[in-house]
């Protein structure tokens, strides 16, 4: 499919934050400190009231938007909205593809990532934060290759057979890899549903990954503002003891899962999660799309689909999915 390079028609860019409170500092010595490199020394005070629990969206909004509602990108565990915008190697990503598709983007960094920054620990947080290596990224949490297949040397990586992610590059892709903590769902919580009452239209979900849990919970507290959601390999679910999936029931709901699932634990146990509330939502009498790319015929794909070397194919098929529910412009 060859590159669509038409110009855009953009109103506006920008970015605000959501969320977010003040904490004060108190008990903690003062710190020699040097501003600029040859400035002078002199003495910081961290003690005094700081900004918490917010996050961070950049929008950009078309002249002419076709599509019924603005989409919210929403990343995974240890990154930010940066997943969404250039794959490692350079290809444009989701958030201009849905732009093309006539949608209003908002991509978030969410609490603690990116832009959001991040608040002390162990004053306000309460461990210090979880750092992914290289090996985590490549044989378990995005399924390039199996257990033993990592090497700090590129030529001695082995990946799945058929892989689609653009290993070439892999080495730009844990620079997008951020520090996370583990503690903070609460306030990541609360920010996401606070963007869905930020934003003054309906909104649609398109998450990924830990993302995916944020998005289907916040559907749960936004089900009258929420016109559809979209998770792509979602590594956890609200669970249906504790949540009425009967609210969602005009609300559609796709799940898109990539390759190789069944051969990393984590996946392995972190999959029945979601299908007991995709069978919640089923019985409930929701309108929804279970979709493994393998058995559509559709091989090779890491967890980085949104950056596999087919990522605008699999965008295809979420926009075709949006379009039979009308809610994006006919092609």
């Amino acid at each position: 499919m060859p590159e669509d390079t038409s110009v855009l028609s953009i109103a506006e860019i920008g970015s605000f934050f959501v969320g977010g409170r003040m904490s004060r500092l108190e008990g903690l010595p003062q710190r020699e400190r040097v501003s600029t490199p040859g400035g002078p020394v002199y003495f910081s005070d961290p003690n005094g009231e700081i900004m918490i629990g917010q996050m961070y969206v950049q929008f950009v909004r078309l002249a002419k938007p076709l599509a019924a509602a603005p989409l919210l990108m929403r990343h995974g565990g240890g990154m930010t909205g940066a997943s969404w915008e250039t794959t490692p190697d350079g290809r444009p990503g989701w958030q201009m593809f849905f732009l093309r598709a006539g949608f209003d983007i908002y991509v978030s960094d969410a609490v603690e990532r990116g832009r959001a920054s991040w608040a002390p620990y162990p004053q306000i947080y309460a461990e210090a934060p979880y750092f992914r290596t290289a090996k985590e990224a490549w044989e378990e949490a995005f399924r390039f290759g199996p257990e033993g297949s990592w090497h700090p040397d590129a030529a001695l990586r082995r990946t799945h057979p058929g892989l689609r992610f653009p290993i070439e590059s892999f080495d730009a892709f844990p620079c997008q890899c951020v520090p996370r903590w583990g503690g903070n769902d609460v306030l990541t919580q609360h920010a996401y549903d606070a963007l869905i009452q930020r934003i003054e239209s309906d909104v649609i979900l398109l998450t990924h990954s830990q993302g995916g849990n944020f998005g289907l919970t916040a559907a749960m507290s936004n089900p009258d503002r929420v016109r559809a959601v979209v998770s792509l390999d979602p590594s956890g679910a609200p669970d249906p003891s504790h949540q009425d999936a009967g609210k969602l029931r005009g609300v559609p709901h796709l799940f898109l899962w990539g390759d190789f699932l069944d051969k990393h634990t984590f996946w392995v146990h972190s999959r029945p999660a979601v299908e007991r509330w995709r069978d919640s939502l089923i019985s409930a009498g929701c309108d929804v799309t279970w979709l493994d790319l393998p058995s559509l015929g559709i091989c090779g794909n890491s967890h980085a689909m949104m950056a596999d070397d087919n990522s605008d194919a699999l965008a295809g098929i979420v926009l075709d999915w949006l379009r039979q529910r009308g809610l994006a412009a006919r092609a």
